[in-house]
């Protein structure tokens, strides 16, 4: 997520009530998760374990909860609770807007789009030419379509983030600042549901297919020409390259990638990262031939143990 204008060191610092370490001027462009984090951007980090990965990566402002060497061309902002303090800088950037209408004044509609009654579309959503929004539709604010979408009925766009961080009294959520962005000439069934980024984009790319009822998780990537079918779950931050198949019923753990041209067999669970170009199956996930081979030899079993008596 980038602010609208530059802000320093010192600005940030303030918005948070926290001590920074660093130039006060040092320039500050916007805040992302650690998997998307870009120079200027703040990361947050919480826990001891993950303090080297957050120091390391490619943001230059770290939002960290113990005082540590700087390293060189990088600041820090020192805080009790990272986690609360990155849920106040969303807020302060990238508020809650109500909306009085069911199409906002600021969303963008193109030409030849039909948007069909009690959809709702948000506060600056985006939405290219020759598109069909049928009906009870929710478009979140801040979501980007593109042309030749089409979006059947129920389904929601720009819900928020599944991420929460375990306290004492209970689960405090992580907010959302983030976006969904579809691209020209994809297919959404009804009943689906597509979360935006924590602080960046879940993105489907063009030409992809999506059936009726598929979850797709926050910071999700998807990419061109996929076909996904029907109750598939896809979880937060993986990366779906070009022209997979996921049929029916996939379900995947977070953070994996799956390869171009990959196929993943009905209730499959994707367990970790496959190659592109090959078909798998089962759960733990394994090439459809190993396991269908490995299904075989189990029922031969009875007749191995008969011969042994």
């Amino acid at each position: 997520m980038k602010f609208p204008t530059i802000q320093s060191l010192e600005e940030i610092a303030k918005i948070i009530n926290c001590e920074f370490v660093g130039d006060k001027y040092f320039p500050v462009s916007g805040m992302n998760e650690i998997h998307v984090v870009e120079p200027g951007d703040i990361v947050f980090v919480d826990h001891p374990k993950y303090y080297d990965k957050a120091l390391k990566s490619a943001a230059t402002i770290v939002l960290i909860n113990k005082k540590v060497d700087c390293p060189e061309g990088k600041a820090l902002l020192i805080s009790d609770d990272p986690f609360r303090d990155f849920n106040k800088l969303t807020k302060h950037f990238k508020p809650f807007q109500s909306s009085s209408s069911s199409i906002s004044s600021t969303a963008e509609i193109g030409e030849g789009t039909v948007i069909q009654p009690n959809t709702f579309i948000g506060n600056h959503v985006k939405i290219g030419r020759n598109c069909q929004i049928h009906s009870n539709v929710a478009i979140y604010d801040y979501t980007v379509i593109g042309d030749n979408v089409m979006i059947h009925a129920g389904t929601v766009l720009g819900a928020d983030a599944f991420y929460y961080k375990k306290r004492p009294e209970g689960f405090d959520q992580l907010i959302s600042g983030g976006r969904v962005v579809i691209e020209d000439h994809v297919g959404i069934g009804a009943l689906c549901t597509i979360d935006k980024g924590v602080t960046g984009d879940t993105t489907i790319g063009a030409g992809t297919k999506i059936d009726n009822q598929v979850h797709v998780g926050h910071d999700t990537i998807i990419g061109k020409k996929c076909l996904i079918a029907s109750q598939t779950g896809i979880a937060g931050c993986v990366v779906i390259e070009d022209e997979v198949t996921l049929w029916g019923q996939v379900g995947t753990t977070s953070g994996i990638t799956i390869g171009t041209k990959a196929v993943i067999m009905g209730q499959t669970g994707v367990t970790k990262s496959v190659e592109g170009g090959k078909t798998y199956f089962g759960t733990p996930i394994e090439e459809s031939r190993e396991k269908l081979k490995q299904l075989a030899n189990i029922k031969k079993i009875p007749e191995i143990l008969n011969k042994l008596k």
